[in-house]
């Protein structure tokens, strides 16, 4: 296909990216809940982050020395749909007998190979806009639109669909079949995107860290980017703790009377998606915002965001209170785009070509890595000692303390982080 084509063919792309993602990221926990594994379920969102410590950095490297990123793509995509699959096939067949060590292994190599595509994704996007004549920053952001309008609609497929039992998909295995159709489908879709060539070998010769792409972690040696990867980090711990657990405490307020037939006890996948909706909005808003308020501005909003995002949902209640759960998710897409591709354009905009694939995976790391794994075990814990091992379970305490994390969090990278654009124009 020709160059004047690429826009769409990279939409098709993104939506199907995490349309995987969105089959069954904000509905699992509900299914670990009736699976008997409810004090579990911080472990299966905090798996996510620690293959994200060392997976996407792996194939960042792959695809920056050895393999073509569309074809990593691929392989990855390939990998992580098939066992998704067999997660699914093994759910259904155990039944009541689900055994945790099983569905877990499953579960885990389908994620380790499926989270390192988010940074991958965005390496082909990027080398396919610049080779088509395209601005990365300008271009981007309404495409990668088009990833979270696929999320939505993988979510209310699940949330809406039912299977032969009358079940919704959003509490069974059906979600992970979807997923996994949907990552065969872009396997084989990944391999149509213009080719990201390695980069060259040279008869120089290479110290261990160039020739294995690890010299991306010098980036550590200058002071706003270590700065900026250690906030990925502590941000990236309020990312996952919705997606463990919004669906299952929106869905608990079913058990109380009150509650029983509110709509959004029974829909909770549909009530979330409002954030994705809000999510695809913002995006919109990055450039314009970047452009505005500058990179430092504009992360300083997503950190804020993120108190309200909590404090909102501590608030709320799916009946009377359900406006407040309705800011939460508008919020949302605020806390999650403001940050997440903002930093990833911050990364694209601020290192060498030879090492960005790695340095998208550097990111991915200290987020969705080591952020997510470590925040998702902390949320694990208070999760557990104020609801289930609690004699009066308080979801809305445990809210509370997401959103005070959240604050301090952004107080200190007010105080800490310099704006590049304003240090530029000083030198």
């Amino acid at each position: 296909m020709k160059n004047q084509n690429i826009t769409l063919r990279l939409i098709v792309m993104s939506f199907l990216q995490y349309a995987i993602w969105g089959a069954y990221l904000t509905s699992m926990g509900s299914f670990l809940a009736k699976s008997g594994f409810g004090p579990q379920i911080w472990l299966f969102f905090a798996t996510q982050g620690f293959v994200s410590i060392f997976m996407p950095a792996l194939m960042g490297i792959v695809a920056d020395k050895w393999i073509p990123a569309q074809k990593v793509l691929s392989i990855c995509h390939g990998i992580a749909g098939v066992t998704m699959l067999a997660a699914g096939f093994y759910a259904m067949t155990a039944g009541a007998g689900i055994r945790f060590g099983a569905f877990y292994a499953l579960y885990t190599l389908s994620v380790a190979f499926y989270m390192p595509t988010i940074a991958i994704s965005n390496s082909v996007a990027y080398n396919a806009l610049e080779v088509s004549g395209k601005d990365p920053v300008k271009d981007f952001p309404p495409i990668r639109v088009f990833g979270t309008v696929g999320f939505i609609c993988s979510m209310l497929f699940v949330n809406f669909m039912k299977g032969a039992d009358g079940v919704q998909f959003q509490h069974t295995y059906n979600q992970f079949f979807t997923s996994g159709i949907l990552g065969l489908v872009l396997c084989l879709y990944a391999l149509t995107m213009p080719n990201c060539p390695c980069k060259p070998k040279s008869g120089e010769s290479q110290s261990f860290a160039e020739a294995t792409g690890l010299s991306a972690f010098r980036l550590f040696k200058e002071g706003q980017f270590a700065i900026f990867f250690i906030f990925s980090m502590l941000l990236g711990a309020s990312l996952q703790i919705t997606n463990g657990y919004a669906n299952t405490f929106i869905t608990s307020f079913a058990d109380i009377p009150e509650y029983a037939n509110a709509w959004g006890a029974k829909n909770a996948n549909a009530l979330i998606s409002i954030s994705q909706i809000s999510e695809t909005l913002c995006i919109l808003l990055i450039p314009f915002c970047l452009k505005k308020f500058g990179i430092k501005k504009v992360m300083l909003i997503a950190m804020f965001a993120w108190v309200f995002r909590f404090g909102f949902f501590g608030l709320g209640n799916p009946g009377s209170g359900v406006w407040l759960f309705v800011l939460s998710c508008i919020v949302y897409g605020v806390a999650f785009d403001f940050f997440n591709i903002s930093g990833s354009l911050y990364v694209n905009e601020n290192t060498d070509k030879d090492i960005r694939s790695s340095a998208q995976g550097l990111f991915m790391l200290m987020t969705n890595g080591l952020g997510a794994s470590i925040g998702t075990w902390a949320a694990g814990k208070v999760v557990n000692h104020l609801v289930y091992n609690a004699a009066e379970p308080s979801w809305a305490t445990a809210w509370f303390v997401f959103a005070g994390y959240a604050l301090l969090v952004g107080l200190l990278f007010m105080i800490l982080f310099k704006d590049p654009q304003k240090q530029k124009k000083a030198a």
